[in-house]
């Protein structure tokens, strides 16, 4: 299939055409960088059944690839089951040129799509699987979710002790609402890859930022720090690092398993 130039004027085609859906998905993509079709779908076709969903889905993207709003990933990521539903999305020049209208993030510079190392791109899936749950889980009515910010949205500023200015990179920062109780977060997606002097640096730039104010100032209070880890091994070693930090930060930490990450961050019993 001939690949169609992202004109002006076929920009402005495009703006014209596409439907609550496809606007939905470009802000999606836009937020997260990358979504398998299964998390795409689970996001929105959540109005359709199963059946019709599951067959939808992957013709909308289609034609969203063809019109070069979106485009499908060579890689995928290994132990991802094959198939359509494992495809992996991310913004065509198209969808980015549109999502300067219309996605949380817009603005950006428009880049050539590229595939990412199997290590990143599991990385930023994970993100995208906290979203994806996080957002049925809410439709179920367990909490309202206000604002879900990944990479590089979920950044922070602050000043460093020694001068100057720094960044703290959370892999996310959510905001729900628990009946009249706001409740944040920034997310750790950790993968086991990472040393303990590694994590250590981490913390302590958490605690930095939590001892400058500016989050407290903005919302009220500091959001909690969650790590999502793969195994109760990893989970024990970022419990001694949590114990080595001063007694103030404690109430700041938690660790849960990958699997219970939706669960924690709402704070409902597993």
């Amino acid at each position: 299939m001939t690949r169609r130039y992202v004109t002006a004027k076929r920009l402005a085609l495009l703006e014209r055409s596409i439907g609550p859906r496809e606007r939905a998905i470009i802000d999606t993509l836009d937020r997260l960088r990358v979504a398998t079709t299964d998390q795409l779908r689970r996001l929105h076709f959540a109005d359709l059944t199963p059946h019709s969903a599951a067959r939808q889905a992957p013709k909308l993207l289609a034609r969203m690839a063809d019109a070069r709003i979106v485009t499908k990933l060579e890689r995928q990521v290994g132990g991802v089951r094959a198939g359509s539903r494992a495809a992996v999305w991310s913004l065509d020049l198209a969808g980015q040129r549109l999502a300067a209208v219309c996605g949380p993030a817009g603005g950006r510079r428009v880049r050539r799509p590229w595939t990412p190392s199997v290590g990143f791109l599991a990385h930023r899936l994970a993100v995208s699987a906290c979203f994806a749950d996080l957002t049925e889980r809410c439709r179920a009515g367990a909490a309202e979710l206000l604002d879900f910010e990944a990479e590089p949205l979920s950044w922070r500023r602050y000043a460093s002790p020694y001068g100057g200015a720094n960044i703290l990179k959370p892999d996310a920062f959510v905001r729900l609402s628990i009946g009249d109780i706001e409740r944040g977060a920034f997310v750790e997606i950790d993968r086991a890859t990472e040393a303990r002097g590694t994590l250590a640096t981490k913390l302590r730039a958490y605690r930095t930022f939590w001892e400058a104010g500016r989050e407290q100032d903005r919302r009220g209070y500091f959001p909690r720090v969650v790590f999502a880890v793969p195994s109760e091994e990893r989970k024990e070693v970022l419990v001694g690092l949590f114990a080595a930090q001063p007694e103030a930060t404690w109430p700041l930490w938690q660790v849960v398993l990958a699997g219970d990450l939706p669960v924690a961050l709402i704070g409902e019993e597993s």
